[in-house]
């Protein structure tokens, strides 16, 4: 099988694919991709990758901002060549739970990755589709997009705050509790 096929653009003069020729941006799209792909547009986002081979699979591991992150393969063509890809960065939650709102609010406000938590594990996930055909450059942009989302999600985590809770002296209700527990203080010296 082959991994390109013909496309009638003219090339741009000067463009560059991650690999520096060209005739990657406008002569071929890819249909599947293979982990050396996968790896190439992983270099050339600006992130170091390392393959592992585990029982005839090539596995890829990278990190972006100081964190790790995997690549996880889809649905395989044939052995090595994928229609499609999830990028995926597990991080453990340390000291409770994280709150409901806190991944509630990262997918009210941004597009792309999704996160969701599975145990004491909060995972932000991008899907990367080939299927249909892709350019190089559009892999590589995919790459530096993730990199971009864990970025920002790693800056969610840290800036969140939960909606304040209405004080004693914001309604009517607040000062109602404010004065029934200092009723129970009161009795309770009494």
């Amino acid at each position: 099988m082959t991994n390109t096929s013909t496309h009638d653009t003219a090339e741009q003069p000067g463009a560059q694919t991650p690999q520096g020729n060209a005739s990657g941006l406008t002569g071929e799209l890819l249909v599947f991709v293979s982990p050396e792909q996968v790896s190439d547009a992983i270099k050339a986002a600006g992130c170091a990758v390392t393959a592992i081979e585990q029982d005839g699979v090539v596995y890829l591991h990278s990190a972006s901002h100081g964190v790790g992150f995997q690549v996880l393969w889809g649905s395989a063509l044939s052995p090595g060549q994928y229609a499609d890809f999830t990028l995926s960065c597990p991080l453990r939650v340390q000291g409770g739970t994280l709150p409901g709102e806190v991944l509630a609010d990262w997918h009210r406000t941004k597009r792309f990755a999704r996160a969701a938590l599975h145990g004491d594990f909060v995972a932000l996930e991008m899907d990367v589709l080939a299927a249909g055909g892709i350019s190089p450059a559009h892999l590589v942009v995919s790459i530096q997009l993730w990199t971009q989302m864990m970025g920002q999600f790693f800056l969610h985590l840290r800036n969140f705050k939960p909606a304040a809770a209405p004080s004693a002296t914001d309604s009517q209700g607040g000062d109602t509790a404010v004065a029934a527990s200092q009723g129970a203080d009161a009795t309770a010296t009494a």
